[in-house]
Protein backbone atom coordinates (compact mmCIF):
# COMPACT_ATOMS: atom_id res chain seq x y z
CA UNK A 1 0.00 0.00 0.00
CA UNK A 2 2.87 2.36 0.76
CA UNK A 3 4.27 1.62 -2.70
CA UNK A 4 0.88 2.33 -4.26
CA UNK A 5 0.73 5.73 -2.57
CA UNK A 6 4.23 6.74 -3.61
CA UNK A 7 3.38 5.51 -7.10
CA UNK A 8 0.63 8.13 -7.05
CA UNK A 9 2.60 10.76 -5.17
CA UNK A 10 5.67 10.97 -7.37
CA UNK A 11 5.29 14.66 -8.15
CA UNK A 12 2.47 17.08 -7.73
CA UNK A 13 1.87 20.81 -7.75
CA UNK A 14 -1.08 22.93 -6.73
CA UNK A 15 -2.00 26.01 -8.69
CA UNK A 16 -0.48 24.58 -11.87
CA UNK A 17 -3.64 25.40 -13.76
CA UNK A 18 -2.10 27.18 -16.70
CA UNK A 19 1.37 25.67 -16.94
CA UNK A 20 0.75 22.08 -15.80
CA UNK A 21 -0.54 19.65 -18.41
CA UNK A 22 -2.24 16.30 -18.03
CA UNK A 23 -3.94 13.57 -19.98
CA UNK A 24 -7.63 14.21 -20.54
CA UNK A 25 -9.89 11.44 -19.18
CA UNK A 26 -12.33 9.63 -21.48
CA UNK A 27 -15.79 8.71 -20.22
CA UNK A 28 -17.71 5.60 -21.25
CA UNK A 29 -20.58 7.59 -22.74
CA UNK A 30 -19.24 9.10 -26.00
CA UNK A 31 -21.87 11.85 -25.95
CA UNK A 32 -20.35 13.21 -22.74
CA UNK A 33 -16.69 13.06 -23.60
CA UNK A 34 -15.14 16.51 -23.00
CA UNK A 35 -14.41 18.22 -26.29
CA UNK A 36 -10.84 18.08 -27.55
CA UNK A 37 -8.60 16.17 -29.90
CA UNK A 38 -7.75 12.52 -29.11
CA UNK A 39 -4.84 12.38 -26.69
CA UNK A 40 -4.83 16.15 -26.30
CA UNK A 41 -3.34 17.33 -23.00
CA UNK A 42 -5.31 19.75 -20.86
CA UNK A 43 -4.65 21.53 -17.58
CA UNK A 44 -5.86 20.43 -14.15
CA UNK A 45 -8.18 23.38 -14.12
CA UNK A 46 -10.45 22.28 -16.95
CA UNK A 47 -12.35 24.84 -18.96
CA UNK A 48 -16.08 25.37 -18.60
CA UNK A 49 -18.25 22.48 -19.75
CA UNK A 50 -16.18 19.67 -18.23
CA UNK A 51 -17.37 17.17 -15.64
CA UNK A 52 -17.50 18.37 -12.04
CA UNK A 53 -16.11 15.10 -10.70
CA UNK A 54 -15.04 11.55 -11.53
CA UNK A 55 -16.12 9.74 -8.38
CA UNK A 56 -17.88 10.13 -5.09
CA UNK A 57 -16.65 7.52 -2.63
CA UNK A 58 -17.65 6.88 0.97
CA UNK A 59 -14.81 5.70 3.19
CA UNK A 60 -15.77 4.00 6.46
CA UNK A 61 -13.76 2.52 9.31
CA UNK A 62 -13.96 -1.27 9.54
CA UNK A 63 -12.89 -3.13 12.67
CA UNK A 64 -10.15 -5.68 12.04
CA UNK A 65 -9.49 -8.93 13.90
CA UNK A 66 -6.75 -7.29 15.99
CA UNK A 67 -9.17 -4.61 17.21
CA UNK A 68 -7.82 -1.79 15.05
CA UNK A 69 -9.91 0.11 12.53
CA UNK A 70 -8.96 0.25 8.87
CA UNK A 71 -10.48 2.66 6.32
CA UNK A 72 -12.32 0.97 3.46
CA UNK A 73 -14.37 2.26 0.54
CA UNK A 74 -17.97 1.24 1.22
CA UNK A 75 -19.58 3.03 -1.71
CA UNK A 76 -18.44 4.25 -5.11
CA UNK A 77 -20.45 6.38 -7.53
CA UNK A 78 -20.50 5.93 -10.44
CA UNK A 79 -19.35 2.38 -10.99
CA UNK A 80 -17.10 2.09 -14.03
CA UNK A 81 -17.61 -0.71 -16.56
CA UNK A 82 -16.01 -1.69 -19.87
CA UNK A 83 -12.68 -0.13 -18.95
CA UNK A 84 -9.58 -0.93 -20.95
CA UNK A 85 -6.83 -2.82 -19.12
CA UNK A 86 -4.70 0.30 -18.50
CA UNK A 87 -7.72 2.28 -17.32
CA UNK A 88 -8.78 -0.52 -14.98
CA UNK A 89 -5.31 -0.73 -13.42
CA UNK A 90 -5.25 3.04 -12.89
CA UNK A 91 -8.70 2.95 -11.27
CA UNK A 92 -7.60 0.13 -8.94
CA UNK A 93 -4.52 2.11 -7.85
CA UNK A 94 -6.68 5.17 -7.26
CA UNK A 95 -9.24 3.30 -5.19
CA UNK A 96 -6.51 1.67 -3.07
CA UNK A 97 -4.86 5.02 -2.28
CA UNK A 98 -7.98 7.04 -1.43
CA UNK A 99 -8.83 5.49 2.00
CA UNK A 100 -5.34 6.19 3.35
CA UNK A 101 -5.68 9.89 2.55
CA UNK A 102 -9.23 10.12 3.89
CA UNK A 103 -7.97 8.83 7.27
CA UNK A 104 -4.28 9.87 7.25
CA UNK A 105 -4.15 10.01 11.04
CA UNK A 106 -3.65 6.27 11.50
CA UNK A 107 -5.76 3.54 13.05
CA UNK A 108 -6.26 5.02 16.52
CA UNK A 109 -10.02 5.44 16.32
CA UNK A 110 -12.88 4.61 18.65
CA UNK A 111 -16.65 5.12 18.33
CA UNK A 112 -17.80 8.54 19.58
CA UNK A 113 -21.06 10.40 20.21
CA UNK A 114 -19.80 13.80 19.02
CA UNK A 115 -17.46 14.83 16.22
CA UNK A 116 -16.95 18.19 14.52
CA UNK A 117 -17.10 17.89 10.74
CA UNK A 118 -13.91 18.87 8.91
CA UNK A 119 -13.14 19.60 5.28
CA UNK A 120 -9.75 19.00 3.68
CA UNK A 121 -8.22 17.96 0.37
CA UNK A 122 -5.38 15.87 -0.97
CA UNK A 123 -3.68 15.52 -4.34
CA UNK A 124 -2.80 12.29 -6.12
CA UNK A 125 -0.43 12.26 -9.08
CA UNK A 126 -0.18 9.32 -11.43
CA UNK A 127 3.00 8.23 -13.20
CA UNK A 128 1.91 9.95 -16.43
CA UNK A 129 1.72 13.29 -14.61
CA UNK A 130 -2.09 13.41 -14.53
CA UNK A 131 -3.45 14.69 -11.24
CA UNK A 132 -6.62 14.26 -9.25
CA UNK A 133 -7.81 16.19 -6.21
CA UNK A 134 -9.70 14.52 -3.39
CA UNK A 135 -12.16 16.87 -1.64
CA UNK A 136 -13.10 15.35 1.72
CA UNK A 137 -15.77 15.93 4.36
CA UNK A 138 -15.24 13.86 7.49
CA UNK A 139 -18.43 13.70 9.54
CA UNK A 140 -20.35 11.68 12.10
CA UNK A 141 -23.47 10.05 10.63
CA UNK A 142 -26.72 10.89 12.40
CA UNK A 143 -27.94 8.31 14.87
CA UNK A 144 -28.00 7.33 18.51
CA UNK A 145 -25.19 6.06 20.68
CA UNK A 146 -21.53 5.84 19.75
CA UNK A 147 -20.63 5.85 16.07
CA UNK A 148 -17.57 6.04 13.86
CA UNK A 149 -16.92 9.01 11.55
CA UNK A 150 -16.96 8.46 7.81
CA UNK A 151 -15.55 10.43 4.90
CA UNK A 152 -17.32 11.53 1.76
CA UNK A 153 -14.63 12.08 -0.85
CA UNK A 154 -15.18 13.66 -4.25
CA UNK A 155 -12.42 12.88 -6.75
CA UNK A 156 -12.07 15.53 -9.44
CA UNK A 157 -9.54 16.89 -11.91
CA UNK A 158 -10.81 20.40 -11.13
CA UNK A 159 -9.07 22.71 -8.67
CA UNK A 160 -11.75 24.78 -6.91
CA UNK A 161 -11.77 24.24 -3.15
CA UNK A 162 -14.51 26.76 -2.32
CA UNK A 163 -16.93 25.34 -4.86
CA UNK A 164 -16.42 21.74 -3.72
CA UNK A 165 -16.74 22.78 -0.06
CA UNK A 166 -20.24 24.04 -0.88
CA UNK A 167 -21.02 20.77 -2.67
CA UNK A 168 -19.86 18.85 0.42
CA UNK A 169 -22.15 21.05 2.55
CA UNK A 170 -25.05 19.76 0.46
CA UNK A 171 -23.78 16.17 0.72
CA UNK A 172 -23.55 16.44 4.54
CA UNK A 173 -27.05 17.93 4.77
CA UNK A 174 -28.45 15.02 2.78
CA UNK A 175 -26.44 12.44 4.72
CA UNK A 176 -28.24 13.44 7.90
CA UNK A 177 -31.54 12.59 6.15
CA UNK A 178 -30.61 9.46 4.22
CA UNK A 179 -27.79 8.10 2.05
CA UNK A 180 -30.38 7.58 -0.67
CA UNK A 181 -30.91 11.36 -1.02
CA UNK A 182 -27.25 12.00 -1.85
CA UNK A 183 -26.96 10.12 -5.11
CA UNK A 184 -29.68 11.89 -7.16
CA UNK A 185 -27.98 15.17 -6.18
CA UNK A 186 -24.55 13.89 -7.29
CA UNK A 187 -26.01 12.53 -10.53
CA UNK A 188 -27.50 15.95 -11.26
CA UNK A 189 -24.14 17.53 -10.52
CA UNK A 190 -22.36 15.06 -12.78
CA UNK A 191 -24.67 15.91 -15.66
CA UNK A 192 -24.09 19.65 -15.24
CA UNK A 193 -21.26 21.48 -17.03
CA UNK A 194 -18.50 23.06 -14.95
CA UNK A 195 -19.14 26.83 -15.13
CA UNK A 196 -16.76 29.37 -16.64
CA UNK A 197 -14.99 31.75 -14.22
CA UNK A 198 -17.52 34.11 -12.65
CA UNK A 199 -20.49 32.08 -13.93
CA UNK A 200 -23.10 30.06 -12.04
CA UNK A 201 -24.63 26.65 -12.61
CA UNK A 202 -27.96 25.71 -10.98
CA UNK A 203 -28.61 22.15 -9.78
CA UNK A 204 -32.13 20.90 -9.09
CA UNK A 205 -32.40 18.52 -6.17
CA UNK A 206 -35.41 16.92 -4.46
CA UNK A 207 -35.36 16.48 -0.68
CA UNK A 208 -38.19 14.61 1.10
CA UNK A 209 -40.48 16.97 3.08
CA UNK A 210 -38.69 20.00 1.60
CA UNK A 211 -39.50 19.50 -2.07
CA UNK A 212 -37.28 20.53 -4.98
CA UNK A 213 -34.36 22.80 -4.14
CA UNK A 214 -32.33 24.93 -6.54
CA UNK A 215 -28.66 24.96 -5.60
CA UNK A 216 -26.50 27.64 -7.21
CA UNK A 217 -22.77 26.97 -7.58
CA UNK A 218 -20.72 30.00 -8.63
CA UNK A 219 -17.14 29.77 -9.81
CA UNK A 220 -14.79 32.62 -8.71
CA UNK A 221 -13.84 35.18 -11.33
CA UNK A 222 -10.09 34.73 -10.89
CA UNK A 223 -9.45 31.14 -11.99
CA UNK A 224 -5.88 30.85 -10.68
CA UNK A 225 -7.02 31.69 -7.13
CA UNK A 226 -10.13 29.55 -6.90
CA UNK A 227 -8.36 26.73 -5.05
CA UNK A 228 -6.80 29.10 -2.52
CA UNK A 229 -7.66 30.66 0.85
CA UNK A 230 -4.86 33.06 1.81
CA UNK A 231 -6.83 34.15 4.86
CA UNK A 232 -6.11 30.74 6.46
CA UNK A 233 -2.38 31.43 6.20
CA UNK A 234 -2.62 35.04 7.41
CA UNK A 235 -4.61 33.99 10.47
CA UNK A 236 -1.86 31.64 11.63
CA UNK A 237 1.41 33.24 10.58
CA UNK A 238 2.84 36.75 10.73
CA UNK A 239 3.70 38.46 7.41
CA UNK A 240 7.37 38.23 8.42
CA UNK A 241 7.20 34.42 8.73
CA UNK A 242 5.18 34.11 5.52
CA UNK A 243 8.04 35.82 3.67
CA UNK A 244 10.58 33.40 5.22
CA UNK A 245 8.45 30.50 3.99
CA UNK A 246 8.05 32.09 0.56
CA UNK A 247 11.82 32.59 0.30
CA UNK A 248 12.44 28.92 1.11
CA UNK A 249 9.80 27.78 -1.39
CA UNK A 250 11.21 30.01 -4.14
CA UNK A 251 14.59 28.30 -3.79
CA UNK A 252 12.85 24.88 -3.73
CA UNK A 253 13.92 23.77 -0.28
CA UNK A 254 12.30 21.18 1.99
CA UNK A 255 9.25 22.52 3.87
CA UNK A 256 7.30 20.76 6.62
CA UNK A 257 4.08 22.23 8.03
CA UNK A 258 2.59 21.03 11.31
CA UNK A 259 -0.99 21.31 12.59
CA UNK A 260 -3.45 18.89 14.13
CA UNK A 261 -6.47 19.76 11.97
CA UNK A 262 -6.39 18.36 8.45
CA UNK A 263 -8.31 21.37 7.15
CA UNK A 264 -5.65 23.81 8.41
CA UNK A 265 -2.83 21.76 6.87
CA UNK A 266 -4.41 21.49 3.43
CA UNK A 267 -5.58 25.12 3.29
CA UNK A 268 -2.24 26.58 4.39
CA UNK A 269 -0.11 24.42 2.10
CA UNK A 270 -2.32 25.21 -0.90
CA UNK A 271 -1.89 28.89 -0.01
CA UNK A 272 1.93 28.66 0.21
CA UNK A 273 2.10 26.91 -3.16
CA UNK A 274 -0.14 29.60 -4.67
CA UNK A 275 2.27 32.35 -3.55
CA UNK A 276 4.62 31.08 -6.27
CA UNK A 277 2.25 31.99 -9.12
CA UNK A 278 2.93 32.29 -12.08
CA UNK A 279 5.55 29.66 -11.23
CA UNK A 280 4.60 26.26 -9.85
CA UNK A 281 5.99 23.89 -7.25
CA UNK A 282 7.38 20.98 -9.28
CA UNK A 283 8.44 18.60 -6.52
CA UNK A 284 6.86 16.26 -3.98
CA UNK A 285 3.73 17.91 -2.61
CA UNK A 286 1.57 16.19 0.02
CA UNK A 287 -0.79 18.52 1.92
CA UNK A 288 -1.56 15.81 4.49
CA UNK A 289 0.97 13.00 4.91
CA UNK A 290 -0.55 9.67 6.05
CA UNK A 291 1.08 8.20 9.16
CA UNK A 292 2.64 5.30 7.26
CA UNK A 293 4.44 7.74 4.92
CA UNK A 294 6.14 9.89 7.55
CA UNK A 295 9.57 8.88 6.27
CA UNK A 296 8.84 11.20 3.31
CA UNK A 297 10.71 13.81 5.37
CA UNK A 298 13.92 11.82 4.81
CA UNK A 299 13.83 12.52 1.06
CA UNK A 300 16.96 14.37 -0.11
CA UNK A 301 14.96 16.16 -2.83
CA UNK A 302 12.71 19.23 -2.29
CA UNK A 303 9.28 18.64 -0.81
CA UNK A 304 6.33 20.54 0.67
CA UNK A 305 4.35 18.42 3.11
CA UNK A 306 1.82 18.72 5.92
CA UNK A 307 2.05 16.52 9.03
CA UNK A 308 -0.24 16.27 12.02
CA UNK A 309 1.22 17.72 15.20
CA UNK A 310 0.84 14.40 17.04
CA UNK A 311 3.70 13.05 14.90
CA UNK A 312 6.14 15.87 15.71
CA UNK A 313 8.52 13.77 17.83
CA UNK A 314 8.69 11.05 15.19
CA UNK A 315 9.43 13.65 12.53
CA UNK A 316 12.20 15.28 14.56
CA UNK A 317 13.77 11.84 15.17
CA UNK A 318 14.02 11.17 11.42
CA UNK A 319 17.49 11.46 9.80
CA UNK A 320 16.44 14.30 7.51
CA UNK A 321 18.46 16.95 5.76
CA UNK A 322 18.01 20.70 6.31
CA UNK A 323 14.36 21.71 6.27
CA UNK A 324 12.11 24.56 7.30
CA UNK A 325 9.63 23.25 9.92
CA UNK A 326 6.61 25.48 10.51
CA UNK A 327 4.23 25.15 13.48
CA UNK A 328 0.85 26.42 12.26
CA UNK A 329 -0.71 25.98 15.72
CA UNK A 330 1.66 28.36 17.49
CA UNK A 331 2.51 30.46 14.43
CA UNK A 332 6.26 29.93 14.64
CA UNK A 333 9.19 28.27 12.90
CA UNK A 334 10.58 25.29 14.81
CA UNK A 335 13.60 24.65 12.64
CA UNK A 336 15.23 26.75 9.91
CA UNK A 337 18.31 26.76 7.69
CA UNK A 338 19.23 30.18 9.09
CA UNK A 339 19.54 32.37 6.02
CA UNK A 340 15.82 32.87 5.29
CA UNK A 341 16.08 36.57 6.15
CA UNK A 342 18.75 37.10 3.49
CA UNK A 343 17.29 35.24 0.49
CA UNK A 344 14.98 37.96 -0.86
CA UNK A 345 16.32 41.43 -1.78
CA UNK A 346 15.68 43.58 1.29
CA UNK A 347 13.97 46.44 -0.55
CA UNK A 348 11.39 44.19 -2.22
CA UNK A 349 11.02 42.19 0.98
CA UNK A 350 10.06 45.37 2.84
CA UNK A 351 7.59 46.33 0.13
CA UNK A 352 5.86 42.94 0.42
CA UNK A 353 5.83 43.22 4.21
CA UNK A 354 4.15 46.62 3.94
CA UNK A 355 1.54 45.19 1.61
CA UNK A 356 0.78 42.21 3.88
CA UNK A 357 0.68 44.38 7.00
CA UNK A 358 -1.73 46.75 5.26
CA UNK A 359 -4.05 43.81 4.71
CA UNK A 360 -3.71 42.71 8.35
CA UNK A 361 -4.70 46.16 9.56
CA UNK A 362 -7.87 46.09 7.45
CA UNK A 363 -8.70 42.40 7.26
CA UNK A 364 -12.26 42.95 8.51
CA UNK A 365 -13.01 45.03 5.43
CA UNK A 366 -12.13 42.48 2.76
CA UNK A 367 -14.01 39.46 1.45
CA UNK A 368 -12.14 36.20 0.90
CA UNK A 369 -11.79 36.93 -2.82
CA UNK A 370 -10.47 40.44 -2.12
CA UNK A 371 -7.89 39.05 0.32
CA UNK A 372 -6.78 36.50 -2.28
CA UNK A 373 -6.41 39.20 -4.94
CA UNK A 374 -4.48 41.59 -2.66
CA UNK A 375 -2.05 38.95 -1.38
CA UNK A 376 -1.48 37.40 -4.80
CA UNK A 377 -0.80 40.80 -6.36
CA UNK A 378 2.01 41.52 -3.87
CA UNK A 379 3.84 38.32 -4.79
CA UNK A 380 3.15 38.54 -8.52
CA UNK A 381 4.65 42.04 -8.50
CA UNK A 382 7.76 40.63 -6.83
CA UNK A 383 8.26 38.25 -9.75
CA UNK A 384 7.48 40.97 -12.30
CA UNK A 385 10.17 43.17 -10.77
CA UNK A 386 12.69 40.32 -10.56
CA UNK A 387 12.23 38.37 -13.78
CA UNK A 388 9.56 40.19 -15.78
CA UNK A 389 12.07 40.97 -18.53
CA UNK A 390 12.58 37.27 -19.42
CA UNK A 391 10.76 37.52 -22.78
CA UNK A 392 13.28 40.08 -24.04
CA UNK A 393 16.01 37.48 -23.64
CA UNK A 394 14.53 34.63 -25.66
CA UNK A 395 16.29 34.41 -29.00
CA UNK A 396 14.04 33.14 -31.78
CA UNK A 397 15.31 31.14 -34.75
CA UNK A 398 13.77 31.24 -38.22
CA UNK A 399 11.94 27.96 -37.60
CA UNK A 400 10.17 29.48 -34.58
CA UNK A 401 12.06 27.75 -31.77
CA UNK A 402 13.28 29.90 -28.89
CA UNK A 403 16.46 29.81 -26.80
CA UNK A 404 16.66 31.59 -23.47
CA UNK A 405 19.79 33.71 -23.03
CA UNK A 406 20.37 33.23 -19.31
CA UNK A 407 23.62 35.17 -19.00
CA UNK A 408 22.28 38.27 -20.78
CA UNK A 409 19.07 38.00 -18.77
CA UNK A 410 20.93 38.13 -15.44
CA UNK A 411 23.35 40.80 -16.67
CA UNK A 412 20.42 43.09 -17.55
CA UNK A 413 19.50 43.43 -13.85
CA UNK A 414 21.04 46.66 -12.55
CA UNK A 415 20.71 46.00 -8.81
CA UNK A 416 23.44 43.75 -7.38
CA UNK A 417 21.18 42.36 -4.66
CA UNK A 418 18.42 41.60 -7.17
CA UNK A 419 20.93 39.96 -9.51
CA UNK A 420 22.29 37.81 -6.67
CA UNK A 421 18.79 36.44 -5.99
CA UNK A 422 17.93 35.91 -9.67
CA UNK A 423 21.15 33.94 -10.30
CA UNK A 424 19.92 31.42 -7.72
CA UNK A 425 16.31 31.49 -8.90
CA UNK A 426 17.16 30.72 -12.54
CA UNK A 427 18.66 27.39 -11.39
CA UNK A 428 15.37 26.19 -9.91
CA UNK A 429 13.10 23.64 -11.53
CA UNK A 430 10.13 26.01 -11.45
CA UNK A 431 11.98 28.67 -13.45
CA UNK A 432 13.32 26.10 -15.93
CA UNK A 433 9.83 24.69 -16.56
CA UNK A 434 8.42 28.19 -16.97
CA UNK A 435 11.10 29.09 -19.52
CA UNK A 436 10.65 25.81 -21.40
CA UNK A 437 7.00 26.73 -21.94
CA UNK A 438 7.94 30.29 -22.93
CA UNK A 439 10.40 28.96 -25.53
CA UNK A 440 7.60 26.98 -27.15
CA UNK A 441 4.90 29.64 -27.09
CA UNK A 442 6.06 32.50 -29.25
CA UNK A 443 3.27 34.86 -30.18
CA UNK A 444 4.05 36.34 -33.63
CA UNK A 445 4.25 40.12 -33.47
CA UNK A 446 4.01 42.57 -36.34
CA UNK A 447 7.43 43.09 -37.88
CA UNK A 448 8.92 40.16 -35.88
CA UNK A 449 8.08 37.18 -38.02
Amino acid sequence: LVFVCFFFLILTTEGKEEDGKKEGKKENNPSRVPQGKPGERSSILYSAGQFFFEYLVVVSLKKMSDGRYEPKITYQFPKRENLLKGQKEEEERLLKAIPLFCFPDGNNWAPVTEFTSETFSFVLTNVDGSRKIGYCRRLLPSGRGVRLPEVFCIISCLGCFGLFSKILDEVEKRRQISMAVIYPFMQGLRESPFPAPGKTVTIKSFIPESGTELIELTRPVDAHLEHVEFQALLQRLSPHLILHIFASAVLERRLIFLAEELSILSQCIHAVAALLYPFTWAHTYIPVVPECLLDTVCCPTPFMVGIQMRHLERVLDQPMEEALIVDLCEGKILRAVGDEEEILPIKLQNEMLTSLNRHNNNNNVHTSEQVNALVSEAFVQFFVRMVGHYSSHIKWSKNGSGTFQERAFCKAIASKTNRKFVKKFVKTNMFSLFIEEAEKSRIPQEGKR
